[in-house]
């Protein structure tokens, strides 16, 4: 299938989106209405008196439409056919397809379908039995569907590939794929009866629903050879069924192919298959279609938004790419409130957030402030949004307000805000705050995790901060308390001249069964050495020359922890 689309030149006109139970239908209608003003330009001059009563025929015919459903739905039969007879109305076959496709209840569609089969000089066309087969197919009156399809037939009606097309979709959703393959067959026989590209597309989706995944191929083929340029809605059908098979790298290269021949994915397309990726956890593809959803401002529908939110979050990824495709889920970051399908939003959070998108971080601090006063809570993907926008302006009073905020209305961030708020008070020496920050880091039930915990631990012994250190320290869950984070310790220690207390550290972490890792020796040794202590450091220099050649050449036995010291401290990190 692939192939094919490398090779085969698709041209012609595309139509933007097909609905198997809609696009058909607004075909025929198309054509009805061509048809219909035709005839009304020959007879423009038999009525001249009702054409100067009505200026505005489509306004009029809206109107009468709108009320002859009405007079359908609530009255009885008996009483909307006095009220139809006495409307002073030329029944023709545009208008009787307008009031069928206006949906009054089945029942009464069906009688208005027969009472204007009996009305002199009327008679059915292939449009108005389509629009009268589509309603009952999509009331599930399958048995009804086939007897207009059969009264069609006896009465030697143009049946066309757009009417095929609708009984075969009504077949295959009752279950019948047999029938709706055969009438296939019949619609081909047929000489005057070809296959469009909205027939195709249908069918071959036809055979995807029903696992004719090699029937579907043939289809595809043979429209193609046929000259029959695929839509967007052709290739979403392909790129659905590969992605529900799990086949996401071939999906998207049938994504960049189609845009290469010049068919674009449209908002329809982007959300089926958004949603679709979301169910089997494809993220890499969803990215791929987010990113050209940004580029051509595309958005999500709210439903595929948040199972694409949630898919995100259960495979650990990023949510920023979906944030910037839809900002407009992101007014009150995730405290709009949905009600009775209307959204209603805090005037102070609504305007805290299109401060945000400006980037006016000196107005954000001004009304920060008063909402905390006022306690006005917001969503915690709000307060990292705050954090991390201040962070990229190495704002750390920004940055440290929205943490106040945050810790005082008892609101648990996001790890990433967290992270962003460290990695600036880093840069800026603002120790104190940092171990703050990792504290309610830590009360949120996020890990710094054991390489960041260790790069901290040993910038605060830089600082000579030991103090710092050890909180940093303590504050590690048991199974980050490691190789790593000992050495960081140690090191802390010896920048500090507390060399007692650094062997202290290291007999500690021996006892507790960490075993000394070269990064732990270059320690070791380094900090003996700067502070004196020479004999000791030759000690330690020999028991690294023993590792050294202990541990030669099994490089894939050393454990994860172990292969992150000897990372960060295997050369000489001690200044």
């Amino acid at each position: 299938m692939l192939s094919m689309l490398r090779t085969w030149n698709l041209h012609g006109f595309l139509i933007r989106k097909f609905a198997p139970s809609a696009n058909y239908i607004y075909m025929h209608s198309l054509h009805q209405l061509q048809q219909n003003k035709k005839e009304k330009k020959k007879n423009k001059n038999t009525n001249k008196k009702e054409e100067d009563s009505h200026c505005d025929p489509k306004e009029y015919m809206r109107n009468v439409i709108g009320n002859i459903y009405k007079t359908l739905k609530y009255s009885t039969w008996d009483s909307a056919q006095k009220e139809l007879e006495n409307l002073p109305l030329p029944w023709d076959s545009y208008t009787v397809n307008q009031v069928l496709k206006s949906h009054p209840p089945m029942e009464k569609a069906w009688l208005f379908f027969n009472w204007a089969s009996k009305l002199t000089g009327f008679k059915h066309d292939q449009y108005t039995y389509t629009t009268m087969i589509d309603i009952f197919g999509e009331a599930g009156r399958i048995s009804s569907m086939k007897h207009v399809f059969k009264q069609m037939q006896d009465n030697d009606v143009n049946i066309d590939s757009i009417t095929y097309t609708c009984m075969m979709h009504w077949l295959s959703n009752s279950g019948d794929i047999d029938a709706a393959m055969e009438l296939w067959k019949e619609m081909k026989s047929k000489d005057c009866c070809y296959p469009t590209v909205v027939s195709y597309t249908a069918y071959i989706k036809i055979l995807f629903d029903h696992g004719r995944v090699k029937e579907a191929t043939c289809v595809y083929k043979e429209m193609i050879e046929s000259g029959c340029a695929p839509n967007c809605y052709t290739y979403t059908i392909l790129m659905e069924y590969l992605v529900g098979s799990g086949k996401c790298k071939d999906a998207l290269e049938i994504f960049e192919k189609m845009q290469e021949a010049g068919v674009q994915p449209d908002k329809a397309a982007c959300n089926i298959l958004i949603e679709r990726c979301a169910k089997i956890g494809g993220i890499m593809f969803m990215t791929h279609i987010l990113r050209y959803m940004k580029e051509n401002r595309l958005v999500l529908r709210y439903p595929v938004f948040v199972e694409a939110l949630k898919a995100f979050k259960v495979a650990g990824e990023s949510d920023a790419l979906i944030r910037q495709v839809n900002p407009q889920f992101y007014i009150d970051s995730g405290t709009i409130r949905k009600d009775n399908d209307c959204f209603t939003v805090d005037v102070d959070k609504e305007l805290l957030f299109v401060l945000l998108r400006k980037r006016n971080l000196v107005a954000i601090d001004h009304l920060l402030a008063g909402m905390m006063d006022k306690k006005i809570p917001l969503d915690h993907k709000g307060i990292s949004s705050i954090i991390e926008v201040n962070c990229s302006h190495s704002r750390p009073e920004g940055a440290l307000l929205a943490f106040t905020y945050s810790v005082k209305m008892g609101i648990y961030m996001e790890r990433q805000g967290y992270l962003s708020l460290i990695g600036l008070l880093i840069r800026s020496n603002m120790f104190s705050q940092l171990v703050e920050t990792v504290e309610e880091m830590s009360r949120a039930g996020h890990s710094l995790g054991i390489y960041l915990a260790s790069i901290l631990i040993y910038r605060l012994g830089c600082a000579k901060k030991p103090a710092y250190a050890v909180t940093i320290f303590n504050l590690l869950p048991d199974n980050h308390k490691c190789t790593a984070t000992y050495t960081a310790l140690i090191s802390a220690y010896f920048a500090s001249r507390r060399v007692n207390k650094a062997l202290d550290i290291h007999k500690s972490m021996c006892a507790k069964g960490f075993l000394t890792a070269l990064g732990t020796y270059n320690v070791l040794v380094a900090g003996l050495e700067r502070n004196g202590r020479n004999s000791e450091a030759e000690f330690y220099r020999k028991a690294k020359k023993k590792c050294l050649h202990t541990n030669a050449g099994s490089e894939e036995r050393v454990c994860i922890e172990e292969k992150i010291c000897n990372l960060l401290f295997a050369v000489d990190l001690v200044h």
